[in-house]
């Protein structure tokens, strides 16, 4: 099946106060300069689909200057019409609606209609710490294993909980030291399943970022993904019990799914030394589209794809093969530039398949 959105309506959302946009085609061009509203539109989706931003840490952040609260909207297409809806009320609360239908936990949501964002700093996947990494895996596997955000969730709680008390080790009693052996179990038993996940995605999941990565730069280069965790060695309640004194002396958690990584390797070395920015870009780009592989393959559900800036960094070769691949999936893509003749340019082959949005 093939996910579409129909439209868009925005209410105080950043730039727009007002704003409704019709979507007929597969292939949506959005141009226009910066600051122009562009992302805006392709982050907006991404609040329906996931009901957060793509780039902010606080939803208020997206609140038009000088107003309060905001709204989105949108019906999307699966089997049938579907009405999605965002608010932030004025009060700051936060409501979700799916057909008329509030959720009760967001999280509910996650999955139901996926999407893929591909925008210029996600570069950051390669550059910075592991953290950004596994955040990369969690949204994946969140989007097709519905349990696995339930671990996730779990696991996180029950991790804040056991470094709070390492943090008062000194001044709890014995009996309240204690509850480190549940909050181990517990660990132990979410931490598991998470790291399942993982393993089962990383094999398939390098694979295919792989033939991507070559099919766009053309070149011979040795590309690896390695998923990493301390979990491959032994149970995470043994590594928990092991490392007791150093987690105490420490006031943290030091092992555990929270710890885990993906390693991205060039012809042998660290692909963020051996990799040009143009390797870089198309690494970038094998990745996610990997990532929409998957959640193709698992769902049965072709995601939506939002591509920001494609042109950024990327050369006219790299480029054509990508507007290639992208064209000829069945899905519906949004991509913006800052130029509205590259964009027809480079789509010209696809002008059928093409609906233009000038900002």
């Amino acid at each position: 099946m093939v996910l579409s959105l129909n439209d868009l309506s925005l209410y105080h959302f950043k730039n727009y106060l007002e704003k409704s946009f019709s979507f007929d085609k597969k292939l949506v061009c959005i141009s226009g300069k910066n600051g122009t509203g562009k992302t805006t539109i392709l982050d907006a989706i991404h609040f329906l689909c996931f009901t957060k931003s793509y780039f902010l840490y606080s939803d208020s952040m997206a609140v038009s200057n000088q107003h309060t609260g905001m709204r989105i909207a949108g019906h999307i297409t699966i089997d049938s019409n579907h009405e999605v809806v965002y608010i932030l009320r004025e009060n700051g609360k936060k409501e979700f609606y799916c057909d008329g239908e509030q959720y009760v936990q967001f999280s509910k949501h996650i999955g139901k209609y996926p999407c893929v964002f591909i925008a210029p700093d996600d570069t950051e996947l390669i550059t910075e710490g592991s953290e950004v990494r596994r955040k990369f895996l969690d949204v994946l596997i969140s989007q097709t294993e519905p349990a696995y955000i339930t671990c996730l969730i779990r696991y996180n709680k029950v991790l804040s909980q056991r470094n709070s008390l390492l943090k008062h080790w000194l001044e709890i009693s014995e009996s309240e030291k204690s509850l480190i052996s549940i909050y181990d179990e517990q660990l132990h038993e979410f931490g598991t399943a998470i790291y399942t996940y993982r393993k089962n995605i990383a094999t398939p999941l390098a694979e295919k970022a792989n033939a991507i990565y070559l099919h766009l730069s053309d070149e011979k280069d040795s590309i690896s993904i390695d998923y990493t965790s301390r979990l491959s060695e032994k149970p995470l309640h043994a590594l928990l019990k092991e490392n007791i004194h150093k987690d105490i002396a420490s006031q943290r958690t030091n092992y555990g799914i929270h710890k885990d990584d993906l390693v991205f390797s060039l012809n042998g070395m660290p692909f963020k030394q051996a990799a040009s920015q143009g390797q870089r870009k198309s690494f970038l780009f094998g990745l996610k589209l990997a990532e929409y592989d998957w959640i193709m393959k698992s769902k049965q559900l072709n995601p939506i794809l939002l591509l920001d800036d494609i042109f950024e960094k990327l050369d006219e070769q790299r480029s054509r093969k990508l507007i290639d691949y992208i064209a000829q999936l069945n899905t519906q893509v949004f991509v913006t530039d800052t130029h509205i003749d590259r964009l027809k340019s480079a789509f010209e082959s696809y002008e059928s398949d093409c609906q233009f949005i000038e900002l």
